[in-house]
């Protein structure tokens, strides 16, 4: 298996963070029993004071480099990665994608329409590289942004709505399509330290969503267990 994360700055993460990334790992080597690679073209953490993706400064001494691997950035959404599938997906032969993008693109780029259509032209870029590819969606959560401002709630729940249409329109035999569960009872209090960013907490709760999809539906190690990590926290 090769898995590439896909994502935002969720699945970055910024200097310090441990990342739900990292979670999955150890969930991974913990309980998958074949061979995997985690795959991507990029390795770095944001760096907030840089603004930009430099950092390597991993908050878990114990996550290899060779694992640290993923296809995310801060500010990216379906807009900016469904251009990027393709070529990313041949060069370093993926072939299981863990994908959670699309609130960066209802905030600032895209409704809910134009960011399904995004959904879709992802998909395609990356069966066109490997038909054989699988992948896992998460759905968008709602962030702060959606707790105050009503109308961008309601977009977030349309795209929703529209990705889980994808899904099951897409799903194949020979490219299956899983729509992961939003966390139960989600609490931007409890799961993240800013109202979007996931806190250790929160961490835990993104790589279940992904680890319980692909157990149930494709056999892929055990239910979720959280692992624990030398330093279960933020630096700051």
């Amino acid at each position: 298996m090769h898995l590439m994360f896909v994502g935002d700055s969720m699945t970055i993460g910024s200097a310090g963070d441990l990342t739900w990334r990292y979670r999955m790992w150890q969930h991974l080597a913990a309980s998958y029993g074949g061979p995997f690679r985690i795959v991507g073209p990029r390795r770095t953490l944001h760096d907030v004071a840089a603004d930009d993706a430099v950092s390597l400064d991993y908050g878990a001494p114990d996550f290899p480099e060779r694992a640290r691997a993923h296809l995310a950035g801060w500010g990216e959404g379906w807009y900016h990665m469904a251009p990027l599938i393709e070529d990313a997906v041949r060069a370093h032969r993926a072939d299981t994608l863990l994908v959670s993008l699309g609130l960066i693109d209802l905030g600032f780029y895209t409704d809910a329409g134009q960011t399904a259509d995004n959904v879709r032209r992802f998909v395609a870029g990356a069966r066109a590289a490997n038909p054989r590819v699988r992948a896992v969606f998460l759905p968008v959560i709602h962030n702060v942004r959606a707790r105050d401002e009503p109308g961008f709630a309601a977009e977030c729940d349309r795209f929703n709505e529209l990705l889980a249409k994808a899904v099951a329109d897409l799903d194949t035999s020979a490219s299956p399509l899983l729509l992961a569960s939003v966390p139960p009872d989600w609490d931007m209090d409890r799961d993240t330290y800013d109202g979007t960013h996931p806190n250790a907490r929160g961490e835990h709760r993104l790589a279940a969503a992904f680890a319980d999809a692909m157990h149930q539906a494709w056999e892929v190690g055990a239910e979720y267990e959280p692992v624990p990590a030398p330093r279960d926290g933020r630096r700051r």
